[in-house]
C-alpha cells in the first residue's frame, strides 16, 4: 500500500471559483514504517463554503428548476395544442388526450426517475468528469426539442420531446440540486424554497411565451426556439456546477436497515401518490378551461398564474418552515392540496360550470402545491439526515418519477374526450390521490417523533 493519502485544497477566490488540487501526504521521519489506516470511505466532514459559492449554487440551481421543472409544468399548453382541430404538426387525427398527456409526462418522469442511476454515479467521477455529465444532459435536452420540430405523430414527439428532453434534463437536474442542500444550514428552507420556486418562475415565463410562439410562428419554430433557449441558459450552468461538500464518500444506495424503516416506506408512497396527484391539474389546466368556455390564451394565461402563485408558495412555504417547522408546514399544505381539488375544481364542474370556483382553484392549488414541492427535500434530510439525503432523495425522486408517468395518463384515460362532464371522474381520482399522499405524510410525522424518542411540536 502507498505511504501517501490524497487531500483536497480548496480554494475559494474572489470569482468564486473552486479549485480541487491533489496533495501528496509528505513522509517524514515521524512516520510510522507500517502504511497508514486508510480513511473510511464514508465522512460526515464537509468542505468550507463561501458565501459567494452558496450565491453561485442559487441562482444555478434556480435556473436549472426553471429549463427543467419549469419547462415540465408548461407542458399543458402544448398538450390542448396538439389536440386541437387547429393543430398543424400531427398528421394523425387519432391524438387521443391520455397518449399525448404521456408525451409530457414521460419527460417528467424521466427527469425525477434517473436519479436511481444518476446520484450513485455523481460519488465516483471528478468535478470535470460532473460538469461534462453535465454538459451532455443540456445537448440531449436541445436536441430533444430539436427533432420534435422535425415530428409528424406522437410516437416521435415521445421519443423526442419526451424520452431525449427527460433523459437530458435528469442529467442536468441531479448533478447541480443533489449537493445544494449541502450549502445551506440555518436558512436550508428558505433556500431550498426559493431554489425550487424556479419551477413557478419557468412555468410563468414557458407557459404564455410557448403560446405566443405557437400562434404566431407555429409548432415547429417554437420547439426550435425552445431548443435554443434550454442552451443558452443551461450551458453556463452546466460548465459551472459545484461539487458535493463532503470529503468522503455519500451513501448512494438505500441499506437494507433503512429500507424497511415505516418512516422511509411511507415517505416512498407519498412521493408516489403526491406527484400522481400533482401533475393532474398541470397537465389538464389549460385544456380544461377551454372546456369550461375560456379561450385557448387564456387557459395558457391561467396556467402561467398558477405557475406564478406556485413561485410564491415554494419562497413562503419555506419561510414559514423554517419557524414553525418543516414538516407541521408540509402536512398543512398537503391538506390544502385535498380541500382545493375536492371542494373547488370538482365545485367548478356542477350547473354547467363554475368559473368563479376554477379561478379560486388555479390560485390556492398553485400555492399549496408549490409548498409541498419546496418542502418535502427539506423534510428528507430533517428525518433521514443530511448524510443519506443523496441515496434516499434519489430512490423517492425515481419512485415520483413512476407516478408522474402514472397519473397524468391514466387521467387521461378516465377522461376520453375532453368535455366538462368527463373531468368529474378525473377530479375524483386527482382527489384520491392526494388524500393517500397526506395520510402518509402525518404518518412519517408521527413516526419519525416516536422514532427520535422526543415529541416537538416545532418540526
Amino acid at each position: 500500500m502507498s505511504n501517501s493519502r490524497l487531500l483536497y485544497s480548496i480554494m475559494d477566490s474572489a470569482n468564486s471559483t473552486i479549485a480541487l488540487t491533489r496533495l501528496p501526504f509528505p513522509t517524514t521521519n515521524m512516520q510510522h514504517s507500517q502504511s497508514p489506516t486508510p480513511a473510511p470511505p464514508e465522512s460526515t466532514a464537509l468542505r468550507p463554503v463561501s458565501k459567494n459559492r452558496q450565491i453561485l449554487v442559487l441562482i444555478s440551481s434556480f435556473l436549472t428548476i426553471v429549463v427543467t421543472v419549469g419547462l415540465n409544468q408548461s407542458y399543458g399548453v402544448f398538450q390542448a395544442y396538439y389536440i386541437s382541430p387547429s393543430q398543424t404538426i400531427l398528421t394523425s387525427s387519432d391524438n387521443s388526450p391520455a397518449l399525448v398527456a404521456f408525451v409530457g409526462t414521460l419527460a417528467s418522469g424521466l427527469t425525477w426517475s434517473g436519479s436511481i442511476f444518476i446520484n450513485p454515479l455523481l460519488t465516483r467521477i471528478s468535478l470535470p468528469q460532473l460538469r461534462k455529465l453535465c454538459i451532455l444532459g443540456v445537448l440531449l435536452m436541445g436536441l430533444g426539442f430539436g427533432l420534435a420540430s422535425i415530428s409528424s405523430t406522437v410516437w416521435q414527439l415521445l421519443l423526442t420531446q419526451g424520452f431525449l428532453y427527460g433523459v437530458g434534463s435528469s442529467l442536468l437536474y441531479f448533478p447541480i440540486l443533489s449537493s445544494a442542500p449541502e450549502y445551506f444550514n440555518e436558512r436550508r428552507g428558505s433556500a431550498m424554497g426559493f431554489i425550487l420556486s424556479g419551477a413557478g418562475v419557468g412555468g410563468l415565463l414557458f407557459s404564455p411565451l410557448v403560446r405566443a410562439l405557437l400562434s404566431n410562428i407555429g409548432p415547429r419554430w417554437t420547439l426550435r426556439a425552445l431548443s435554443l433557449i434550454v442552451l443558452i441558459i443551461s450551458l453556463p450552468i452546466a460548465v459551472s456546477a459545484s461539487p458535493s461538500r463532503f470529503l468522503g464518500r455519500r451513501p448512494t444506495h438505500v441499506n437494507l436497515k433503512m429500507a424497511i424503516k415505516p418512516t422511509f416506506l411511507l415517505s416512498v408512497c407519498a412521493g408516489f401518490l403526491q406527484a400522481g396527484g400533482n401533475g393532474l391539474p398541470l397537465t389538464f389546466l389549460a385544456e380544461y378551461s377551454v372546456a369550461l368556455g375560456y379561450t385557448a390564451a387564456f387557459g395558457a394565461n391561467l396556467l402561467a398564474v398558477n405557475n406564478a402563485v406556485n413561485a410564491v408558495g415554494r419562497i413562503l412555504t419555506g419561510w414559514v418552515g423554517d419557524r414553525v417547522g418543516r414538516q407541521n408546514t408540509l402536512c398543512s399544505m398537503c391538506l390544502f392540496c385535498v380541500a382545493a381539488v375536492g371542494g373547488l375544481w370538482l365545485g367548478s364542474i356542477g350547473d354547467g360550470g363554475k368559473k368563479g370556483l376554477w379561478l379560486a382553484f388555479v390560485v390556492i392549488y398553485g400555492m399549496a402545491g408549490g409548498g409541498y414541492n419546496a418542502l418535502f427535500p427539506t423534510t428528507i434530510a430533517e428525518v433521514f439526515g443530511l448524510q443519506a439525503y443523496a441515496s434516499v432523495n434519489g430512490f423517492i425522486y425515481f419512485v415520483r418519477g413512476l407516478g408522474t408517468m402514472f397519473g397524468s395518463p391514466v387521467g387521461g384515460q378516465i377522461l376520453g374526450e375532453s368535455k366538462l362532464g368527463n373531468y368529474r371522474e378525473v377530479v375524483i381520482f386527482d382527489a384520491l390521490l392526494l388524500a393517500g399522499a397526506t395520510v402518509c405524510v402525518v404518518a412519517v410525522r408521527g413516526l419519525d417523533a416516536a422514532e427520535k424518542r422526543a415529541w416537538r411540536w416545532r418540526a
